[in-house]
């Protein structure tokens, strides 16, 4: 899998652009704030339906225009495909696979498996339990549809119980209706558990070869998926916790608010790690995440690597790049200096200047 070519039409910084992709290796470079990373993000935007960065499309429209459009070709299997994704400032975006619309945008989830690696995912262990969360569901969404079903009926369900929490606040007549929404969320709730709990047995299959070659075979890392409710507790103890909900007019408890604890020697490295094991295990992450995509779909990722490659020391560096010799990269930094070197055999390299790409 990998991509050919990228057209931009008023996406951020770029009115208009086109560019070809070689099938191994492609380094962005450029001074920073000239458009590598938007680049990075609309490549990320065909293949996940949104940004990396969480931003609405009213942002990602350039400035003064009504909409924007990005065209994508990827060759999957030895098949051309082409993505198109027509954004509006005041409508909801269109998107269409080989020329079709497509109903829902989601439905374009797997075509590309993606893996985003920028500087922020480094802080992923020690940031909050959303961000852990997100990298879960990104991934599981990309590989298995009905996971992608279940979570986001599940997030409709949390929706509709939290706004009905509220109305209760001021009409107790409403409560009875409660019920309705409970077992909507503990059927989807369940499974959403279930799968994201198979998934972290994967990971850590994964993840422990990966995690003792970084730490010179000194540590070994365990994931562990801390569920704020388990699937056979979850409708007693959601019954139990109905009292803090009408307090609180929010659903307190199921998926949503889970978390993964990240273990070495029995230590909660979120809590009481360094910085370099929260930053190797965060690397670990990154590489068990491709090996689980090539496992799952037979077929590397596309891997986008946002200037994150400055950010690790050269033992990191050496582990990185060891892994990426078979897929097809896209890495954005500020300078050549630091790849021209045989580490790292580069087949095509472009210079982004304020918008333009030479």
């Amino acid at each position: 899998m990998y991509i050919q070519s990228i057209e931009l039409n008023n996406f951020r910084n770029y009115a208009n652009l086109s560019m070809d992709f070689h099938p191994e290796k492609n380094i962005l470079y450029g001074d920073n704030a000239q458009g590598k990373t938007n680049i990075l993000e609309a490549i990320y935007y065909c293949g996940m339906t949104k940004s990396h960065k969480g931003s609405k499309e009213k942002e990602i429209i350039k400035m003064n225009e009504k909409e924007a459009h990005i065209r994508m070709h990827i060759n999957k299997n030895g098949v051309d495909r082409r993505i198109d994704m027509h954004l509006k400032r005041n409508k909801p975006k269109g998107v269409a696979i080989d020329g079709i619309p497509i109903r829902k945008s989601q439905e374009l989830l797997g075509l590309v498996n993606l893996v985003f690696f920028s500087p922020e995912d480094l802080s992923i262990i020690k940031r909050g339990p959303s961000e852990r969360r997100r990298f879960l569901d990104m991934e599981l969404c990309q590989l298995d549809p009905v996971y992608l079903h279940d979570l986001s009926k599940y997030n409709h369900v949390v929706d509709q119980r939290n706004n009905l929490l509220k109305q209760i606040a001021f009409d107790k007549s409403l409560l009875p209706t409660l019920e309705i929404w409970d077992q909507q969320l503990v059927e989807y709730g369940r499974k959403v558990i279930d799968r994201r709990k198979t998934q972290i047995q994967q990971l850590n299959a994964a993840i422990a070869p990966i995690h003792e070659k970084l730490s010179g075979g000194k540590e070994h890392l365990q994931l562990i998926y801390e569920a704020s409710a388990t699937e056979e507790a979850f409708a007693d103890k959601l019954a139990l916790n109905q009292d803090r909900d009408l307090f609180q007019k929010s659903t307190t408890l199921g998926p949503h608010r889970d978390d993964i604890m990240f273990v070495i020697d029995n230590i909660d490295i979120r809590k009481y790690g360094s910085q370099g094991q929260q930053r190797t295990a965060a690397l670990s992450l990154k590489l068990a995440e491709i090996t689980i995509i090539k496992q799952v779909v037979g077929d590397w990722p596309i891997l986008l690597l946002d200037d994150v490659l400055s950010e690790l020391d050269r033992n990191r560096q050496n582990c990185l790049l060891d892994s990426i010799q078979e897929i097809q990269t896209i890495i954005t930094c500020t300078g050549l200096e630091e790849f021209i070197q045989e580490r790292l055999h580069v087949n095509r390299v472009y210079k982004v200047v304020n918008g333009t790409v030479e």
